[in-house]
């Protein structure tokens, strides 16, 4: 093979050359006298009388140029095309050739599959021990002789009826599909053959990439050359998920219709072939009516198809589909991305030591799961079109990391592609605790004065939303407001890498644009990346690793895995500055941008973010307890309509943690005490509210990592719900903010600028024209 890929290389770059500067032929010289001494005057005179006879000969004859050939004739533009093209077909054939060597190389030989005998029975459970899906239910591999005649050719007809025609990939085919998805406007029509989507089961992942879409062509035409066309069909119906956890048409007979493959009638064929559109939806577990009418629309394609005829046809359509219903049992459809997630997480936690049934316990709160994913459905249905917004995206973690809930787009049954895990978006000012963090580790206190005014770096000049500068402000008051250029002017004072270093241990393992943007989020992240790194926050500081998967046994009981928390459980340096962290991030939530997340029984602390042109919508957020996050935007990164972090996700987030929290004592958030209502009165005047509010805890009165009971009256009194200042602000308050922001040398801390005499008198900005 590697042969034929250097000779398929050298002959392209013979032809390119061949075609370009022609042949280059030239006259051969006389030939050598070779011969024998005894022929030597023979050969001589017949070389002699050669020359003489060429020598006769007249000059106009012997001048004549050499013949050209077509290629010589024409333009050199018009060569130089024809050896581009030539280029092409070469590097295109050079590339195939590598493909179907690595292909041999690194993929198993797909009939390996029949040896099989069964694929295990995989129960997954949730965090309290009750059911939550089950996964490959045990079923024989079946060959293509051995199903109901009607079964495969439904499969043909509904799926690739061009499947006997094409050689893996259908050009037709994807040049209608995509003609039907502009004329519908959203992707209503896929283009892939059935052995693309074999390819894709069998050794890709199901990310929506450029990468993953070539590779697939590439797997199709390389199952095309090693395998026969009943050969990859048979592969396909014993693998791809019918729904119901039944994987290949054997389980999905035994489950539906408790009979095997062989006695399918031709409408029961229909159904089970039906449901290769959409598992979740069409599969009679979750929604009989639904499964029948699907059922319909693919006998007419058969009919249509000439795989059946109209008598066959009309009698099937009369028929009645009766189900199984002891083997129909219902599953959780709402739980369809977590699945996914830890079945995906199965094969690096047990290596190769899957053998025979497996038990799965996990960290999934199964009601939070289900009513997570209602209250995504609901409020994308009701509120997603007027805003611009087609999907959703929400996961809850706990203190260590374990994944509570996650639901990766608003309808799974419409879209398995899950948004939390794979969808790498900018979180814009989401990212700007970890730069507050860093530059509070430096020095700073919520209380420290930054200017807010117009910064240039490079040539770069960043603004705020509102086009406005408020001048010196404290850092408080800056998230909560989420100014862009005090973000920047931090990052740039705690020096080129700080942040990106502290996102990474927090982490955040996606490539960071370590630079001046980074402050205001344009590095693109995952949710799950995001609400670990938040989870640190939530629990003192002590950096988390999302996980889903506790434990792992076989039917007999044999513990296959364990899960075991990182080694390193110290926290990071900066836990000593994740109280005042957590008192800016709590107005945030109580004064600021992420108003509309307020817990109304317990401290919220959290951060919006918005990205350019409104693409994407961030909030992420937690208590004492848990820590979510929610991205709400469309798939194609087509811009909403003004939609921001406060606004919808804001509100997600708010109805999913009151679900979470439901039974759990309100706790003080790590490092904070109860604020004084005085203070925040005349800190926020009429902004000001009943909201459990909390300040960062002075040495001695909250451990970090201990959060204490929030109690509405641990400081003496209930915040006030006065709609106007109880004192009034004067230059008394103002010398005491700015004073606090000074070192013990007297002079602003690092990356403060001093006020002048004008701001002095001035003070912070009014509170009528900063909101």
């Amino acid at each position: 093979m590697l042969r034929a890929i250097a000779a398929a290389l050298r002959f392209a770059l013979w032809l390119v050359w061949r075609t370009i500067f022609g042949p280059g032929r030239k006259r051969a010289d006389a030939p050598t006298q070779t011969l024998p001494a005894s022929f030597q005057s023979v050969a001589s005179q017949a070389f002699s009388a050669s020359e003489t006879a060429a020598n006769d000969v007249p000059k106009s004859q012997t001048a004549q140029a050499p013949k050209l050939g077509r290629f010589q004739r024409l333009k050199w533009k018009y060569r130089v095309a024809i050896g581009a093209g030539a280029v092409g077909a070469g590097i295109t054939m050079l590339t195939f050739a590598v493909m179907m060597v690595y292909y041999t190389v690194a993929f198993p030989d797909p009939l390996a599959l029949k040896n099989s005998a069964h694929t295990p029975l995989i129960r997954i459970l949730a965090r309290d021990g009750s059911a939550l899906a089950e996964r490959g239910a045990p079923h024989d591999y079946v060959p293509l002789d051995k199903m109901a005649k009607a079964l495969p050719a439904a499969v043909v007809a509904t799926e690739d009826r061009r499947f006997f025609d094409h050689y893996g990939v259908d050009p037709a085919g994807m040049i209608r599909a995509m003609f039907a998805n502009l004329r519908a406007g959203r992707f209503a029509q896929g283009g892939s053959t059935l052995t693309q989507q074999l390819a894709k089961n069998l050794f890709l992942t199901q990310d929506r990439t450029l990468s993953r879409k070539i590779a697939e062509l590439g797997l199709a035409l390389w199952l095309e050359i090693r395998l026969t066309k009943p050969e990859i069909l048979e592969l396909y119906l014993n693998q791809v998920y019918f729904g119901g956890g039944a994987y290949g048409v054997g389980a999905a007979s035994e489950r539906y219709f408790n009979k095997p493959a062989s006695e399918l009638t031709i409408p029961e064929a229909a159904l089970i072939a039906g449901l290769l559109k959409a598992p979740s939806k069409y599969s009679p577990a979750a929604n009989p009516g639904a499964a029948r009418a699907r059922a319909r629309v693919v006998l007419t394609k058969m009919f249509e198809a000439g795989f059946i005829s109209e008598g066959q046809e009309t009698q099937a359509l009369a028929q009645t589909l009766v189900f199984n219903e002891q083997k129909v049992e219902k599953t959780a459809a709402d739980a369809g991305y977590v699945i996914d997630y830890v079945l995906d997480q199965l094969p690096s936690a047990i290596g190769d030591d899957q053998q025979g049934d497996l038990i799965i316990e996990t960290t999934v709160d199964k009601d939070l799961q289900r009513r997570a994913q209602d209250i995504v459905a609901d409020t994308i249905e009701k509120r997603g079109e007027a805003l611009g917004a087609s999907q959703a995206a929400v996961t809850v973690l706990d203190g260590s990391g374990g994944v509570r809930a996650m639901v990766g787009g608003k309808d799974y049954a419409e879209s398995q592609f899950n948004r939390v895990i794979k969808g790498k978006r900018q979180p814009g000012s989401a990212f700007k605790p970890i730069i507050y963090l860093a530059a509070l580790n430096k020095g700073m206190t919520p209380d420290t004065i930054i200017d807010d005014a117009p910064i240039t770096i490079g040539g770069w000049s960043p603004k705020n939303d509102n086009g406005q500068y408020a001048g010196p402000i404290p850092m408080r008051r800056a998230i909560a407001q989420s100014i862009n250029t005090v973000a920047v002017r931090l990052n740039q004072d705690i020096g080129h890498g700080t942040a990106a270093d502290l996102a990474q241990r927090l982490g955040i393992k996606s490539d960071l644009h370590d630079g001046p943007s980074l402050a205001l989020g344009t590095s693109e992240v995952t949710l799950l990346e995001m609400a670990g790194a938040y989870a640190a926050f939530s629990n003192g500081g002590h950096v988390v690793s999302p996980h889903v998967i506790t434990r792992i046994t076989t039917g007999s009981g044999r513990v296959l895995y364990q899960y075991q928390a990182p080694a390193n459980s110290a926290p990071i340096p900066e836990a000593a500055r994740i109280g005042a962290l957590n008192d800016i991030l709590n107005a945030a939530v109580d004064y600021g941008t992420g108003r509309r997340a307020a817990l109304s029984d317990r401290p919220v602390a959290g951060k919006t973010g918005t990205t350019q042109d409104f693409r994407d919508a961030w909030f992420m957020g937690y208590t004492a307890q848990l820590t979510a996050g929610v991205w709400v935007g469309n798939d194609n990164g087509k811009p909403m309509n003004r939609a921001t972090g406060g606004s919808l996700p804001a509100e997600i987030w708010r109805q999913v943690m009151h679900a979470a929290h439901e039974g759990l004592p309100p706790l003080l958030l790590p490092g904070t005490t109860v604020a004084d209502p005085n203070a925040e009165v005349a800190m926020w005047g009429a902004l000001a509210n009943h909201l459990p509010r909390v300040v960062e805890a002075r040495a001695g009165q909250t451990p970090v990592d201990e959060p204490m009971r929030y109690s509405a009256d641990a400081s003496g009194s209930p915040p006030p719900r006065e709609s106007h200042p109880a004192n009034s602000i004067g230059e008394d308050f103002i010398a005491k903010a700015i004073a606090t922001t000074q070192g013990e040398n007297g002079k602003p801390s690092a990356g403060v600028s001093a006020p002048d005499a004008s701001t002095a008198q001035s003070g912070v900005l009014p509170f009528s024209s900063w909101w």
